[in-house]
């Protein structure tokens, strides 16, 4: 396997920034209001972005030195007149107009009307919030972190979360989270691309186990070391506690599932044929999240 392999020292910053962004994605997007001290407001996003606790509620981003004029951005700037901000989630109803606010409009040019984004009073800081946003966090400035002096530098903005907003359509109908779907986020690649988190690129990967699963070295040598399961495919079935796993009893008593005794009897005088079917079969059941019924199904391929 080949590698292209890159000492920063030896880039400019302008061209070591595509290959940082372009391979660490996708970046959620903060799409920031703050307020200067004269109470001018501006509303930029940043895609160097995260949540980094919840007790307390702590948001981290960083509006980065420009590449190409080591300029500082006017959020840098108005968070150090009034420390506060208001953190926005973007959907992907609002991109457009999102990437448009990130016009290098003069300071004190408000985005929110060049963007057409409707202003809401927030609750405990002064900038104002995006009525647009399915997300907002109204925050604090704990401090400010200087990443460095130089072009393409980061200037990491800890925000704490006071008070926070999420449009009721996202809300799980059991008030205990957000529902991916419905809440359609947008994320940042390189260039000009974006992702959309929603349909089909959306897919669950069960938590490990409270108790240890027993890993992929603990996996029958046959499963290992089959071609026809991925690396995925091998997480999934070591994702599952020792004693969970089915018994001889149980593996016998599944042949007479319709589709294993299927399998089993249209392949009835070719071992191999019967192994290798079995084996999809197994696979394809795992990947329909029905971990034992896959096990089991594997577990016949090895008699």
């Amino acid at each position: 396997m080949s590698f292209r392999t890159i000492d920063p020292a030896q880039l400019t910053p302008a061209e070591l920034h595509p290959f940082m962004v372009g391979a660490i994605a996708p970046r959620p997007v903060a799409f920031a209001s703050t307020i200067a001290a004269d109470g001018s407001v501006n509303l930029s996003p940043y895609s160097f972005f995260n949540c980094f606790g919840s007790n307390p509620p702590i948001l981290v981003f960083s509006p980065a030195n420009r590449v190409r004029d080591n300029s500082q951005k006017h959020t840098l700037q108005n968070v150090r007149e009034v420390p506060e901000v208001v953190i926005h989630i973007c959907d992907y109803a609002m991109v457009e107009q999102m990437s448009l606010s990130s016009t290098e409009y003069e300071k004190g040019v408000n985005e929110f009307v060049k963007a057409g984004f409707t202003q809401l009073p927030s609750q405990k800081v002064k900038p104002p919030r995006v009525a647009e946003a399915p997300a907002a966090f109204e925050c604090v400035v704990e401090q400010v972190i200087e990443l460095g002096q130089n072009n393409g530098a980061g200037n990491l903005i800890i925000c704490r979360v006071v008070m926070a907003h999420f449009r009721e359509d996202i809300v799980l109908p059991s008030g205990s989270g957000i529902d991916p779907f419905k809440l359609d986020a947008i994320a940042r690649l390189g260039g000009d691309w974006y992702c959309r988190a929603s349909g089909s690129s959306l897919f669950e990967v069960p938590k490990p186990n409270r108790n240890l699963g027993i890993g992929i070295d603990q996996l029958p040598e046959f499963l290992r070391t089959s071609d026809l399961l991925t690396g995925n495919n091998l997480g999934r079935l070591a994702n599952i506690e020792a004693q969970s796993i089915p018994t001889t009893e149980q593996v016998a008593a599944f042949r007479h599932e319709p589709l294993v005794s299927y399998t089993l009897s249209q392949h009835h005088g070719s071992p191999t044929r019967q192994r290798e079917e079995l084996m999809i079969l197994g696979k394809k059941l795992l990947e329909e999240g029905r971990l034992l019924d896959a096990w089991k199904t594997l577990l016949l391929a090895a008699e």
